[in-house]
């Protein structure tokens, strides 16, 4: 699979129930733009978190869920690698776009208007809960193993994407959403949504995890 270039040095962990990936200590600081640098520290954080989970949960505990119309921890996490591999076509194309306009970036990067209000929306767990698309739903066939495996795969492409956009007017560059065909929003906005997006999806796997361990004690 092609990746988007600048790519970040990542060293893999693997342990039994879980993918963990390190950053090279130098990978903040091959961003120049700080705002670029907060949203490649908000995609390590990401990581971290479902790290801290694969240390406590079995692959059982992995798959359960807390509630029948609840998604287990790993269904949340499914369901960020499918936003992964819908977006990242998108932003490599939105990368090649930029690069062709040949003009600087602004010294300061601003979401446009339906990006922010798309950001503002999904950025505070458990407000302005939405149906989830079809294509969007988590299967729960896999092992959890495979599926914390390609979120670490998808997180350092992730990773690549914004280190790529530095130096790039990517405010004016704009994509159309894989959620809904009908809205368009910035590179900017669209790497900002989706550390808000996966903000909102861990808070909800942590939760799922937490209320399968109180019911387990």
């Amino acid at each position: 699979m092609f990746r988007c270039a600048r790519s970040v040095q990542w060293q893999r962990v693997t342990r039994q129930s879980s993918v963990r990936l390190k950053p090279d200590p130098t990978f903040l600081s091959l961003a120049v733009n700080t705002q670029l640098e907060t949203i490649v520290a908000a995609f390590s954080e990401s990581t971290k978190r479902v790290d801290a989970m694969a240390s406590r949960l079995s692959p059982n505990e992995w798959a359960r869920r807390p509630a029948p119309e609840h998604w287990s921890p790993i269904e949340c996490v499914a369901h960020l690698n499918l936003t992964a591999e819908a977006f990242l076509p998108l932003l490599r194309d939105g990368l090649d776009r930029a690069r062709r306009l040949q003009q600087r970036p602004p010294s300061h990067y601003r979401r446009d208007l339906r990006g922010w209000l798309i950001w503002r929306a999904v950025k505070t767990p458990g407000q302005f809960r939405t149906r989830t698309p079809p294509a969007f739903l988590p299967a729960a066939d896999r092992p959890p193993t495979h599926t914390l495996a390609e979120f670490a795969r998808l997180q350092a492409e992730q990773t690549d994407c914004v280190q790529a956009s530095d130096g790039l007017p990517i405010h004016k560059i704009m994509v159309v959403s894989p959620f809904d065909a009908r809205v368009k929003y910035s590179v900017y906005s669209a790497l900002t949504i989706l550390t808000a997006h996966q903000h909102r999806h861990l808070w909800q796997a942590e939760r799922a995890a937490g209320a399968i361990a109180h019911v387990e004690a």
